[in-house]
């Protein structure tokens, strides 16, 4: 079955394509927002088939484009890196992770590729937008490094609001893991303070700000959510709509989940659904299904506020007459997060409070939260690297692909090729008196359009901790890393199998060879260690 709603072939000149002709703001530059939540499973919005309340990436959905098979590279730091500069995690110098406050080289492993912060040898979107004539704002999560000449104001970004760092406590964020504002770190003294709400107040306030200073100057906002990252931590009130609405489970939900995506058009019936990555819901004891409970209202709650949030932020653009020439994209950093272990982790009695900082919700709920797709974050399968990805650009995309639904690849340094088709931005070969790495990704601008025509004509890579994959046409290629056997290789057909359920790689011998030889070559060409020798590092410190 062909699950594409049909694109209308032929793609016209960008400018024609606007709907106003002679005005000056016809003339503008899009503005252009990025949108990311943090470690979201892939069916949790309503309009990838989730039950949760999300009216306003819904309706962004419905008047823009979903893509289906849109990837990210596995896990928070490495998809920021990725994200920001159109390149590959290891071509930036985050190979594995950024190293946290307190401790400058715990992610050092003594290569260019591995130093666990952003290099000189690449540029973010925000330098790059900076020089095509944007305004550079970003509120939310950095992580891209925690030395001063990496955070985000010297990194190319106007003004900034939110965590140098990864998580936080959403109500009480303390330093080292605290609020930093410009370049000021700042201590939070309100007592209905949440992170959620203060990154979008903050960035509807520097959009605002931008306005107000030169209303024909476009502006790029990077708008970084940690939710619902752990710990999972939502207002009372929020909560309160999904408590006692997963009593029946998560084998139930998955199922649930299932057949709507199905009724949507977003995957295949032929692919079956996974297996469960779980225990059986009747085994646990009532205690257990109440709390079990408790941690899923929670997650769901706090995906609901970042859709009111973004609600929001929607409502202000339209309110000034910037929504239309406003290219919005949403999308995930990775897979649903099954850290800690099975059930979730934390004590319950800290669930509901403002107190706390490791509580998740666990791996069971994370294998409902990916439904249909295999594993989590962390790992290369679809259900680690899949996100959805939301596109709503009035002015650029035709009416007529409005609720569209698209089956065609990319991935993140994507981005970067994408904004400086639509910005006129130019990539450089030098900044700063450093040489750039070339850009890896490609537009996808004409796909918006109407064309559908595939983004990328060869292969894309991945690798995260040993776990690595290609993308080439149709076919797969991905392996999880296993001490014992660190090339064990799967391959799956995309167009029959997305769920990886049925392993080609006794069956086409020949293909899988060559696929694996274009991922070593790849490997090879940008440094990638083996994972064996990082832990080997690791272990002797």
């Amino acid at each position: 079955m062909n699950i594409k709603t049909a694109f209308v072939t032929g793609t016209a000149m960008m400018a024609g394509m606007f709907s106003c002709t002679s005005s000056k703001e016809s003339e503008k530059q899009p503005n252009i927002i990025l949108i990311m939540s943090d470690d979201m499973g892939y069916s949790d919005l309503g309009c990838y088939g989730g039950e949760i309340n999300t009216p306003a990436l819904d309706r962004l959905a419905e008047n823009g484009i979903r893509f289906t098979q849109f990837y990210n590279s596995a896990r928070c730091c490495p998809t920021r890196a990725s994200l920001m500069t159109g390149l590959h995690p290891h071509q930036t110098g985050i190979g594995h992770m950024t190293n946290p406050p307190g401790n400058p080289i715990r992610y050092d492993y003594g290569f260019p590729e591995y130093q666990g912060h952003l290099n000189n040898e690449c540029v973010t979107l925000a330098q790059v937008l900076k020089e095509a004539g944007y305004a550079t704002l970003m509120t939310g999560k950095w992580h891209l490094g925690m030395q001063f000449e990496n955070w985000p104001l010297q990194r190319g970004f106007d003004k900034f609001y939110g965590l140098v760092p990864g998580a936080s406590n959403f109500f009480k964020p303390v330093h080292p893991r605290g609020i930093t504002y410009m370049n000021d770190t700042i201590t939070i003294t309100d007592e209905d303070y949440y992170t959620t709400d203060a990154f979008t107040e903050y960035a509807i306030r520097f959009i605002d700000e931008s306005i107000q200073e030169d209303k024909n100057r476009p502006f790029f906002l990077y708008l970084s959510y940690t939710a619902p990252h752990w710990p999972i931590q939502a207002p009372a009130e929020d909560i309160a709509k999904y408590r006692g609405k997963y009593m029946d489970g998560w084998g139930a939900l998955r199922e649930e989940r299932y057949a709507r995506m199905i009724d949507m058009g977003l995957i295949d019936p032929s692919w079956p659904l996974t297996n469960q990555d779980a225990r059986n819901w009747d085994s646990l004891s009532d205690e257990q299904k109440d709390e079990s409970d408790f941690r899923m209202a929670i997650y769901a709650a706090m995906v609901d506020r970042m859709d009111q949030n973004i609600g929001n932020l929607v409502n202000f653009l339209e309110a000034n007459d910037e929504l239309d020439n406003t290219i919005i994209i949403f999308l995930n950093d990775n897979g649903a997060c099954a850290e800690f272990n099975e059930l979730g982790s934390g004590p319950a009695s800290q669930l509901g409070t403002k107190e706390g900082y490791i509580l998740s919700y666990g791996r069971a709920w994370a294998n409902a939260s990916n439904t249909p797709y295999r594993e989590y974050k962390h790992w290369t399968h679809e259900g680690g690297i899949g996100t959805p990805f939301i596109v709503h650009w009035p002015k650029g995309i035709p009416a007529r692909n409005n609720g569209s639904i698209t089956e065609q690849y990319g991935y993140l340094p994507d981005l970067m090729a994408t904004f400086i088709d639509v910005s006129g931005a130019v990539y450089p070969e030098q900044f700063n008196g450093n040489a750039i790495t070339p850009l890896q990704g490609q537009s996808f601008v004409h796909v918006l359009k109407g064309d559908d025509k595939p983004i990328h004509n060869g292969p894309i890579f991945f690798e995260h901790e040993g776990n690595k994959a290609m993308r080439d046409g149709k076919y797969k290629l991905v392996s999880l890393w296993k001490e014992e056997n660190e090339y064990d290789w799967e391959l799956y057909d995309m167009e029959t199998d997305r769920t990886e359920m049925n392993n080609l790689a006794e069956t086409m011998p020949e293909l899988l060879e060559d696929m694996k030889s274009q991922w070593m070559a790849w490997a090879e060409s940008i440094n990638v260690r083996t994972w064996t020798e990082i832990e080997e590092i690791m272990s002797r410190r």
